[in-house]
């Protein structure tokens, strides 16, 4: 005697393929997971404010001024001083009006690494309030 097979006359089919509803369902997560995380991501950077044809700030007789002109002089009170001489400068002026910030006035095209060692020589000297102008 022949025994017969469960559910029907017809051989049981096989499927062939691959299932994709698992692999969507992993990138559909995916997906959400990085959407929730890109909110919650933020980029640090530098704000770097460059020189305006504006006029120099109402308060500018109470600053420090600094000139840095584009043949590489740097001005400071009036007279011609050395890039590295700034700091001494900017802390004498500092010392008579504690007050006082200091105002940068620089050419367009002055070079830009003399105006980075002239910040650097006012933040050296303690004054950390620095104000910029082009000197057009």
């Amino acid at each position: 005697m022949r025994q017969r097979r469960h559910g029907g006359s017809q051989p049981h089919e096989e499927a062939h393929g691959i299932d994709l509803a698992p692999m969507l369902d992993f990138v559909l997560n995916l997906l959400i997971f990085f959407i929730i995380i890109a909110v919650f991501v933020k980029e640090s950077g530098l704000i770097v404010q460059r020189p305006t044809g504006e006029p120099p700030p109402p308060n500018a007789d109470k600053s420090i001024a600094i000139q840095v002109l584009q043949n590489g002089e740097v001005w400071v009170d009036g007279r011609v001083v050395d890039p590295e001489a700034v700091r001494a400068n900017v802390e004498r002026l500092h010392a008579v009006n504690t007050k006082a910030g200091v105002l940068i006035i620089a050419d367009p095209k002055a070079p830009t690494g003399l105006l980075v060692t002239v910040i650097d020589q006012t933040h050296l000297a303690g004054v950390y309030n620095v104000t910029f102008a082009s000197g057009d």
